[in-house]
């Protein structure tokens, strides 16, 4: 519906016309007492977490041994290929920021997308609508009702691609796959209870956040255990931050392992990631991990350099040489005697008229092209991820 006139008397205020409240009495009296609710509740979820924290942290970890992905099983998928899951986690990164969900959603949406991966066969133009079937799943298990995306919404995100059919058939056919287990305690659970307890700030807690989320895109985190990645995302954390690390534990091998092996991906994180935790409000963190990684490459040039120091050229001077004067060439009695150095060019009548081939020049090693299937793949992913079979999905 357009406007005839545009009202300019809109934003306005007038001091003939009375103020009116937004809201009366009675709905303010509402919001405020579903306030105090709030907070009387918090306090008492608060007070029952701390009664109960052993038996919660017990409950936990037997849950994330049950719900814990096998990425073996995902390396005997015939069409899944890993340089393709890169591409899928940069869209669910861009949908979970799209529809403001919770940072605990996006772990558990990738934890259903690798559990329903280790069990099922999927296909390449299916891999995008199991992304988007776990969002939905994650979604509608922890976020508020008006965050949970639209089917429509989705769709429209995948290009129309896939029909709202396709949508509701595989979100039942991953609930059926995984027989409805949905809770899995992520990183994001664990790295709260680390935080609090370790009195860490919230930039090394935002900075742990976007090194556990770079994780996701790798394939030597899929079978790590949430817990073990919270500690060791939090270590890695102080360190780029320069924070002092926990003295009340030491990390165990598995944490260190996974400390160092997180540390080596590090250099080129994912563009979209990196856009994500470069706002004020994630305190810039990506810019903060990128001057790290750049002072730690100029570091460790620095002391290459240091152990193996140039040569210096070497120079011969006679004994009655002056250091002072100008050297000049040494006279060769007898040039047939030994080799000169640098090799003197070859003259004679017939040395201009030498065919270029008796003289073949070395050439150097070709650089060798990718696979040929990782050629392709890149390809067949820019125009089939996401391109819907729809006779062969739902022959499935």
């Amino acid at each position: 519906m357009e406007f005839a006139h545009a009202d300019e008397t809109f934003f306005i205020e007038s001091d003939d016309q009375p103020r009116q409240p937004c809201i009366d009495a009675r709905a303010a009296a509402k919001m405020i007492a579903r306030q105090r609710q709030d907070v009387i509740g918090s306090e008492l979820s608060r007070q029952a977490a701390d009664d109960y924290l052993d038996d919660i942290l017990k409950h936990m970890q037997t849950m994330e041994d049950e719900t814990l992905p096998d990425a073996t099983l995902i390396d005997m998928q015939r069409e899944i290929q890993w340089y393709m899951r890169p591409y899928l986690i940069d869209f669910l990164v861009e949908a979970h920021a799209a529809f403001c969900l919770l940072p605990d959603t996006l772990f558990l949406t990738v934890n259903l997308l690798d559990r329903y991966c280790s069990r099922r066969v999927v296909y390449k133009h299916h891999y995008q609508l199991v992304g988007c079937a776990a969002l939905l799943i994650a979604a509608k298990y922890g976020d508020k009702k008006d965050r949970v995306p639209q089917i429509s919404e989705l769709a429209n995100m995948c290009c129309g691609l896939y029909d709202a059919g396709m949508f509701t058939q595989m979100e039942m056919h991953v609930l059926n796959t995984l027989e409805w287990t949905i809770g899995h305690p992520t990183v994001d659970f664990f790295s709260q209870l680390l935080v609090a307890y370790e009195h860490d700030d919230k930039e090394v807690d935002c900075m742990s956040s976007y090194l556990s989320e770079i994780a996701l895109y790798h394939r030597d985190f899929v079978s790590v255990k949430p817990s073990t990645m919270a500690r060791a995302s939090l270590a890695v954390a102080r360190a780029v931050l320069g924070r002092p690390e926990a003295m009340d534990r030491e990390m165990d091998h598995d944490e260190t392992t996974v400390a160092e092996l997180i540390s080596e991906y590090l250099e080129q994180p994912s563009p979209t990631l990196a856009r994500k935790y470069a706002n004020p409000n994630a305190y810039r963190v990506s810019h903060r991990l990128a001057e790290f990684v750049a002072a730690r490459a100029a570091a460790i040039a620095q002391a290459q350099r240091a152990a193996n120091p140039p040569s210096p050229p070497a120079e011969i001077l006679s004994k009655e040489s002056n250091i002072y004067s100008t050297p000049h060439k040494p006279h060769v009695p007898n040039p047939y005697e030994g080799y000169l150095t640098p090799p003197i060019t070859p003259d004679g009548v017939n040395f201009g008229n030498v065919a270029k081939d008796s003289y073949p020049m070395p050439r150097c090693p070709v650089t060798p092209t990718p696979q040929q299937h990782h050629a392709s793949g890149y390809a067949q992913h820019a125009r089939h991820v996401g391109m819907p079979n729809q006779q062969s999905f739902h022959q499935q």
